[in-house]
């Protein structure tokens, strides 16, 4: 009986730690206090208001009635607490996603459509699946293909699409569907002349408004402001019957489950932009977790992340949600407002639970107008013209991808500016590695180190050594371009070479290729009667090195704890060794192989 309690018990105790491991709520739920509760339920109840104005009119930015912008913002938040790892993501709606979602399937259905509503709700169970997968999977590295350049440019250019989608609602007029924003542009150019000036009006009078009230008092909630004024200026006026656009009748009630059939090659269809919107989605809720989880001195886990980013997206979906993620100025209020834990998605998804259950009848006279203007500001203001002056100045490399990365997406659209940035930046990448930097170094006097001579005048050269640092791993990519320098250099005219010293001590890795180049730049060298030897071998190259035949082939003696070892075998026996030797400190260095951490 003792043995089987005691089986039982331990089975218990693992099952505990899976369920902990799966469902992040169970680590901090049973340490939940009153305190974190107060904090919480402010917090939430700012965010809920917050989110009430922002999610009807980012729906309307992806193209698909208001409501489903309080559906999106309804059972994901419940969901993202049983799973997520940071405290103060707020989950929702947000502008970059309905902006995918409106270029990736403007093409296969008409904007407004209830075919289009259900390929929205199904991109984001898409999104959902494929986050989830990599999860499990441990992928999160994956979201580094998202250079910060990258990420720049792309969202600078998507900021610009999404503030001129909303020229339309702006000025009350009808223009041609088109992802392209000149053609917007022009269109409005075009039919200024048909401008319907109460809209107008109403339109500049919320940005004016929102962003004087960002600018003097931003802990009010601007969006829902406007939309009070809004909403009250067309009931009053009734404006809706000059022409304005208005809501109309929202449905009231909780959004119930329902499952949408759909060929494969619709599946197919949307492919593209459910990998587009799950990359991007993870991007922004990772980075603004880690940026909370340094603040506040927690860690945020990216593939625990990812994985409740997907399971809230395809849960999110079976109750008609369109794909959600974190929310950068809904996260920084949340956490303004004292925010302590997940549990504030919650609070959150109360208040809007309480408005699509009594609320929604409030929003019929709400006017379009204010909707355009609440996107144009919030999207205006991602444009971070700093930022990109900043990578530009700091690394032309860098800033040419962001730039590249902005023109692609406003000239092509948005999946193809994310994938041509994520080339540049491999290509960038593979071109550093394939052209490293390879220092010619030269020793210090009165130290036993040596520095590059290019950088430090007072280094000076050994006769007859050519010491090389190497600053990459020894791969494929950068083989033959070593192997051309290294010959290269040891063919010195203005320097008899007798031996080359290679400073491995920033060589991190050696791939068979390296080491078959490696192997007959050593051969050519001994066929001219110079020889090369390395210092501060890391232990796993020299490992490669001795499975390789590496090591056979240099001879036991060709490789030392450090490049001074090396010159002081080189120069023993010769004049040189004391000349040298008087110029170094007379301090011992310790015998044997190098360390793995050498």
């Amino acid at each position: 009986m003792g043995d089987n309690a005691a089986a039982s018990h331990q089975s218990a105790i693992r099952k505990f730690f899976r369920i902990r491991q799966l469902f992040h709520i169970a680590t901090w739920l049973p340490i939940y206090t009153r305190t974190d509760f107060r904090g919480d339920l402010i917090a939430g109840l700012t965010v809920g208001v917050m989110l009430i104005p922002q999610g009807m009119a980012y729906a309307v930015l992806a193209g698909v009635p208001p409501i489903y912008g309080l559906y999106a913002s309804l059972v994901p938040l419940l969901v993202y607490p049983l799973f997520g790892t940071s405290r103060h993501l707020a989950i929702g709606i947000t502008a970059i996603d309905m902006v995918i979602v409106a270029a990736g399937l403007s093409q296969y259905a008409e904007i407004g459509t209830e075919e289009y509503i259900a390929l929205a709700i199904i991109a984001a169970m898409m999104a959902g699946i494929i986050q989830m997968i990599m999860g499990a999977a441990r992928l999160g590295f994956v979201v580094n293909l998202l250079s910060r350049p990258v990420i720049s440019g792309f969202t600078a250019a998507a900021a610009l699409i999404i503030g001129v989608t909303q020229i339309e609602n702006l000025l009350g007029i009808e223009l041609a569907n088109s992802p392209q924003i000149f053609d917007l542009i022009y269109g409005a150019i075009e039919r200024v002349g048909e401008v319907h000036l109460i809209s107008f009006t109403i339109g500049m009078v919320g940005i004016v408004l929102l962003v004087i009230l960002r600018r003097f008092v931003p802990i009010a909630p601007g969006p829902l402001i406007a939309v009070v004024l809004g909403t009250l200026a067309v009931w009053l006026l009734r404006l809706d019957t000059q022409g304005v656009d208005i809501v109309g009748v929202v449905p009231t009630g909780l959004p119930s489950p329902k499952l949408t059939a759909v060929p494969l090659s619709t599946l197919r269809d949307l492919l593209p932009t459910a990998i587009t919107l799950s990359l991007v989605q993870f991007m922004s809720v990772i980075s603004l977790g880690k940026v909370f989880a340094a603040k506040h001195r927690y860690t945020v886990r990216a593939n625990k992340e990812l994985f409740a980013l997907g399971a809230l997206n395809v849960v999110g979906g079976v109750f008609r949600s369109i794909p959600v993620s974190g929310s950068f100025s809904r996260s920084a209020v949340g956490e303004q407002a004292g925010g302590r834990t997940a549990m504030t998605n919650v609070v959150a998804a109360i208040v809007i639970a309480f408005t699509l259950l009594f609320l929604t009848p409030l929003f019929f006279f709400l006017p379009i107008p204010v909707f355009a203007s609440i996107i144009m500001v919030a999207a205006f203001g991602m444009i971070d013209y700093r930022e990109l002056r900043f990578l530009i100045k700091t690394k032309a490399v860098d800033g040419g991808i962001a730039i590249l990365t902005f023109a692609v997406t406003i000239l092509f659209g948005i999946q193809e500016g994310v994938l041509i940035g994520i080339a540049a930046s491999v290509v960038a990448i593979m071109y550093r590695i394939s052209r490293p930097n390879v220092a010619i170094l030269g020793h210090l006097p009165g130290t036993r180190s040596f520095r590059d001579m290019g950088r430090n005048p007072s280094a000076e050269m050994i006769e007859g050594i050519l010491m090389l640092r190497v600053d990459a791993s020894f791969s494929f990519a950068n083989a033959e371009f070593l192997q051309d320098l290294l010959l290269k250099k040891s063919q010195d005219e203005d320097h008899a070479i007798r031996a080359v010293v290679i400073d491995a001590s920033t060589i991190n890795d050696l791939d068979t290729t390296a080491a078959s180049v490696l192997a007959n730049v050593i051969e050519t060298l001994k066929e001219r009667g110079v020889e090369m030897y390395f210092g501060g071998v890391k232990g796993r190259v020299r490992d490669v090195m001795n499975r390789y035949g590496i090591v056979e082939l240099l001879g036991e003696d060709h490789l030392y704890l450090s490049p001074h070892r090396a010159v002081v075998h080189i120069l023993e026996g010769s004049r040189q060794v004391s000349r040298y030797m008087e110029t170094v400190p007379d301090k011992r260095e310790p015998e044997g192989d190098p360390p793995e951490e050498a």
